[in-house]
């Protein structure tokens, strides 16, 4: 009889649970594209919840009631273009009515209209073209302004919010007039936003019409982001907890997208920016490289399978190794071999830094490279990673890097110091000079140090430089509009990424973000339980989506318009514990994440209002999609990181934060997922606290240090790799984030905060002048004169010595 095998227990259990939970066997390589977003189609899609598809057919009822009373025995795709739009007319004019039920059934044919009248369609692709057209038409006969003017009738509409409040449980009937103005604005937007090449011309020029109407609008005092952002801050306030807050970020989303630009169009800002202030043009496209890069491969299952082994025989043995110093002629040996023709063989190197506390007693990566020749060979997979040769990056130096160096330089030969002079070199070896020269080659001046400069010189010289010329973009007229309740709007977003993260627990102070999700009646079967299961779950991760893309984009907008806006922005994002809660967010198992099935295809816009729907089995709920990895949590995912890497670059006090909040294992089970983009902003987060993590963890995680020096740009004379300068700076944090305020402070108060009666206003000095000037005095000023002068002038002793200790 064969012996039961002796069970793990303790840390070993918890171990061997965490890996098979972890899936500890290669992933494939991620066929993924970072987007401004997903395809047109699945962006459509995720406005709606599986809940209200039941919606989808009373638009229908809705239109088609309407419309054959209007047009009997016709159907809309038969219609010319001037009847349709007399019909479009003739529905807006139905939105004055006072009824409002009568106003809601309009609103629904409207929806209808631009969700692409799917009742006279064939297939997906005529739904998504009528969608388009549709759109086009709406917008030109001015259905977004009406329905603006509803939306924020809806917003003021005190007798929902307060029935809202009164109820135990919100559900989808809470917000039916909202969902449905939000949805036809939404499909406006994303319909107008997306160009394709088969556009008429006309239709160019109503997107760039729609865009200026969105970024500066003539009606009202702000932009249209600024009333979607005050939505969000009300309903974390708890005043309106009925307001549909996937719809309205998802709408956020995008008129941001639309109205700012995208990632592509930010980068042609930021080359065309460099050429008007007369920099050096970009070393690369950030975009094409990162395109360009290969995933590196995680350590693989039979390495793991080896040290588990090794750990059960020292339990058996009842004591720890300890862990033997690696000679100097050791660390030359692995040196000499390229760490990464052997990927496979590193080691899963999270174990030795885990959250809680670390485990000791683990192999050395040495012992194991010597090791693995004792496994029978089938059970190696060891796949080859081939690199293209040379590094992605070109290597960037700082003004203060150099002015570093040779302060450092003079001290050591010369014996002092010549402040932030970079030129005089006499004196120092010629090393020196060869080290300066190349450190100048690779000099990076940024848009960002220029505008630092100037803002210094306008605060030094107020009079002499005088007003400072802002250009009106998008983004500094939403900076304005934004700038008084810019923290609200920052906590409230945040408030909403926690409620809605996975790894996030129910309590019962939090926010219900569930509001627009859940049916009026619960479902009573398992099957519906099952399927409103996969609602809610896909539900938060649209929620996830959307917050995390919005931020990214303000943050990257924010710093090319000036750098003080972003630094503004993203330092109320720490203060309301941004960091911890992305780091909380990454710990949980990123990968079963990232290839989630939280998604019903059948019941998904457009596929849904074409096809018959099949039978659901609780078989066909589990199968989900048949995708590698799920696009949207893949992209939150990326743009979590995105955000977390520009809170942290260039400050020391919130790196710490990283490390005190024990990122580095965390970070480092998110290098599982096999996608490069995803990778190399991982590896930037752990390479900023590598000197801070010590030479222990540096020595057992040689296979992260290579990567990072594979796939991260380098700074010349950064010692991340080897520097142990862990008391060097001390962690002041109040004292840089408060200096830092202070500068964004002065920079808002100077553009933003305009006083009447300014402080360098000309002053009238001529004696002549002042008395020859009439005043316009009031009425009742005639018949105390006499009283004010005996108060004022008589009572009052003149001192004339006060007049010679002024000179």
């Amino acid at each position: 009889q064969p012996q039961p095998q002796p069970q793990p227990k303790g840390r070993d259990l918890f171990r061997s649970q965490r890996k098979e939970s972890e899936g500890s066997v290669d992933c494939p390589n991620l066929e993924f594209e970072y987007g401004d977003a997903d395809g047109h189609g699945a962006e459509l899609a995720e406005l709606y919840s599986y809940t209200e598809e039941p919606e989808l057919s009373h638009n229908r009822r809705c239109f088609e009631e309407d419309f054959h009373t209007q047009v009997p025995d016709r159907r809309w795709l038969e219609l010319d273009r001037a009847q349709q739009k007399a019909y479009i007319m003739h529905l807006l004019d139905g939105l004055e009515v006072v009824n409002r039920d009568k106003r809601l059934r309009v609103a629904r044919a409207i929806l209808y209209l631009a969700q692409g009248v799917f009742g006279d369609c064939d297939n997906e692709g005529d739904v998504l073209h009528w969608s388009r057209h549709n759109s086009f038409l709406l917008y030109q006969l001015g259905t977004f302004s009406a329905f603006l003017e509803l939306l924020n009738m809806e917003i003021e509409n005190s007798q929902a919010c307060s029935s809202a409040l009164r109820k135990p449980a919100i559900s989808l009937a809470d917000s039916t007039e909202l969902r449905v103005l939000l949805s036809v604005m939404y499909l406006l937007v994303e319909n107008i936003r997306v160009e394709q090449e088969t556009d008429p011309p006309e239709w160019k020029t109503y997107r760039e019409t729609f865009r200026m109407e969105l970024s500066f609008p003539v009606h009202t005092e702000e932009p249209f982001a600024l009333l979607l952002f005050m939505m969000v801050t009300k309903f974390c306030s708890g005043h309106a907890p009925h307001f549909p807050m996937k719809k309205v970020l998802l709408l956020l989303w995008k008129v941001l997208l639309f109205t700012l630009g995208g990632f592509e169009a930010l980068q042609a800002m930021k080359v065309r920016r460099r050429e008007e202030l007369g920099l050096p043009p970009l070393p690369e496209d950030s975009i094409q490289v990162v395109r360009g890069m290969r995933a590196a491969s995680p350590p693989t299952y039979a390495i793991e399978l080896v040290e588990q082994q090794q750990q059960q025989q020292q339990q058996k043995r009842g004591h720890r190794s300890r862990r033997p110093l690696m000679k100097q002629d050791s660390l030359d040996i692995y040196n000499e071999r390229d760490p990464f023709k052997n990927d496979e063989g590193g080691v899963d190197e999270e174990e030795n830094d885990d959250v809680d506390s670390g485990i000791e007693g683990e192999l050395d990566l040495m012992e194991r490279d010597a090791m693995i020749p004792a496994m029978p060979a089938q059970r190696l997979p060891i796949e080859r990673v081939s690199f293209p040769k040379g590094l992605p990056w070109a290597p960037k130096v700082r003004q203060k890097d150099i002015e570093h160096f040779l302060e450092a330089s003079r001290n050591k030969f010369i014996g002092f110091t010549l402040g932030q002079d970079t030129e005089t070199l006499i004196g120092l070896p010629r090393p020196i000079h060869e080290s300066v020269k190349t450190l100048k080659q690779h000099k990076y001046v940024s848009i960002s140090d220029v505008q630092i400069k100037n803002e210094e010189e306008l605060e030094k010289c107020p009079m002499s430089l005088g007003e400072e010329e802002v250009q009106e973009t998008p983004c500094e007229v939403l900076y304005r509009a934004m700038l008084y309740n810019l923290p609200q709007y920052m906590i409230a977003l945040l408030k909403i990424l926690l409620a809605a993260a996975p790894t996030s627990k129910a309590k019962t102070d939090s926010i219900n973000i569930l509001a627009d999700v859940l049916p009026e009646e619960m479902p009573i079967t398992v099957l519906q339980s099952m399927k409103l299961g996969i609602d809610v779950n896909r539900h938060k991760e649209i929620i996830v989506k959307s917050i995390s893309a919005l931020l990214l984009l303000l943050l990257k907008h924010f710093k090319l318009n000036h750098i003080y806006q972003f630094e503004y922005v993203s330092q109320h994002l720490v203060f309301a514990n941004c960091i911890p809660l992305i780091l909380k967010f990454f710990n949980q198992n990123i990968m079963s994440y990232i290839t989630a099935k939280n998604s019903i295809s059948v019941l998904d816009y457009p596929h849904c209002t074409v096809c018959d729907l099949p039978e659901l089995t609780a078989e066909s709920l589990e199968a989900g999609d048949n995708n590698q990895f799920c696009w949207r949590n893949l992209f939150s995912c990326i743009n979590l990181l995105r955000i977390l890497n520009k809170l942290t670059k260039w400050k020391h006090s919130r790196t710490m934060m990283l490390v005190v909040f024990k990122s580095a294992p965390i970070l480092k089970r998110a290098l599982k997922v096999k996608q490069a983009m995803m990778q190399l902003y991982v590896l930037k987060l752990l390479k900023v606290q590598t000197k801070y993590l010590g030479r222990q963890w540096r020595k057992s995680n040689m296979k992260t240090m290579s990567a990072i020096y594979q796939k991260v740009r380098h700074r010349m004379n950064d010692d991340w790799a080897y520097g142990n300068d862990i008391d060097a700076r001390p962690w002041d944090f109040q004292a840089e984030e408060c200096t830092l305020r202070a500068n964004i402070e002065a920079f808002n108060s100077r553009r933003y905060d305009k006083p009447q009666d300014s402080e360098f206003a000309p002053v009238d000095n001529c004696l002549q002048s002042v008395l020859g000037q009439r005043l316009e005095l009031p009425e009742d000023f005639h018949y105390s004169y006499e009283l004010w002068l005996e108060r004022e002038v008589f009572s009052q002793p003149i001192r004339w010595e006060e007049l010679l200790h002024c000179q």
